[in-house]
C-alpha cells in the first residue's frame, strides 16, 4: 500500500486532500485510479487508510476508511546528532536512521570534520536531506517523517543536549561493553535520547572530553572501530529492539 504524508489541517470531516508533488507521483507516475487504497499519516503521527475518490490536476482526494489505534513510532524520542561527514555519507545515515526510527537528525560541525557548509551550499543540502528523510519514512511505513535540523555547532550541540534523558556517545577509546550494555537494558519508553556520532576522523579529545562533561554517556560499540555511517545505525538498532520489546511487554501485562 503506497504511503502518503499531510498537515493535519489537510483531513477533515473523512476526507483527505493530497496536494503538491504527491499530487503527479499518485497520478501520472503510479497511475493510480479511484478507489485505490493507500495509507496516509498526519504530522502528529496518526494513519489511516484511505480510499482515492477524486485524482485531479491540482489535488488528490480520498475518503478515510479507518484510523489506526497505534502509530508505528518508537515509544521514544531518538536525536542522532552526527557529526558531518564527507560526500553522500550523510545522506545513507539519514536513510537509515529514519528507517530504525530516529525522531530527529541533528548535523554537526565537529574538529575533524572534512566537510565545511557555507550558508548557500546548506540550504540546498537541507532541502535534499529532507526529501531523503520523507522518502524513507514513507519506503519504512513510519508515522511521521524525521526532522532533518540545520547544521550545529558542537557549543550549541552540547546545549541541547543537555535538555535529554540521555545522552549517548560511542568512542573508540571507551571500554566496558558491560556499561554499554546496563545501559540499554535500562532504556525506557517515553524517554529522550540523544546520540552523538563523530566524523570520519573520530572526536577530538577535547570534545569526547566536553561531552562527558555535558552528561553524556561514553560507551563502547566493541572491539572493532565502525565508520561514522555505522556506529549510528548499530546503536539505533540496538536501542530499536529494546524499546519496540518494552513496549510488547507493557502490552502483554496490560493485556
Amino acid at each position: 500500500m503506497y504511503h502518503f504524508f499531510v498537515k493535519k489541517e489537510q483531513i477533515a470531516d473523512g476526507t483527505v486532500r493530497i496536494t503538491g508533488t504527491d499530487v503527479n507521483h499518485i497520478g501520472h507516475v503510479l497511475r493510480m485510479r479511484a478507489g485505490e487504497e493507500i495509507l496516509v499519516s498526519d504530522e502528529a503521527g496518526r494513519d489511516y487508510r484511505c480510499a482515492l475518490e477524486r485524482i485531479g490536476r491540482d489535488e488528490v482526494l480520498a475518503q478515510v476508511l479507518e484510523k489506526s489505534e497505534e502509530n508505528h513510532e518508537l515509544p521514544a524520542q531518538i536525536v542522532l546528532y552526527q557529526g558531518l561527514p564527507k560526500a553522500d555519507k550523510m545522506e545513507l545515515i539519514i536513510q537509515k536512521a529514519t528507517e530504525l526510527g530516529a525522531a530527529e537528525i541533528v548535523p554537526v560541525a565537529m574538529k575533524y570534520s572534512v566537510v565545511k557548509l557555507d550558508a548557500k551550499k546548506e540550504a540546498a543540502k537541507r532541502e535534499r536531506w529532507q526529501a531523503i528523510a520523507q522518502s524513507a519514512a514513507k519506503q519504512s511505513k513510519r508515522s511521521v517523517v524525521p526532522k532533518v535540523d540545520a547544521l550545529e555547532s558542537f557549543v550549541g550541540m552540547l546545549r541541547r543536549a543537555a535538555e535529554l534523558d540521555l545522552f549517548l556517545v560511542p568512542y573508540e577509546s571507551a571500554e566496558g561493553m558491560g556499561k554499554t550494555r546496563q545501559i540499554l537494558q535500562n532504556v525506557r519508553p517515553g524517554q529522550r535520547i540523544g546520540i552523538l556520532i563523530g566524523p570520519e576522523g573520530g572526536f577530538a579529545p577535547e570534545e569526547a572530553a566536553a561531552a562527558a562533561r555535558a552528561g553524556g554517556e561514553l560507551i563502547t560499540l566493541g572491539r572493532r572501530i565502525l565508520r561514522t555511517e555505522t556506529a549510528g545505525m548499530a546503536l539505533l538498532s540496538a536501542l530499536m529492539l529494546q524499546l519496540d520489546g518494552e513496549k510488547q511487554n507493557e502490552r502483554n501485562i496490560s493485556g
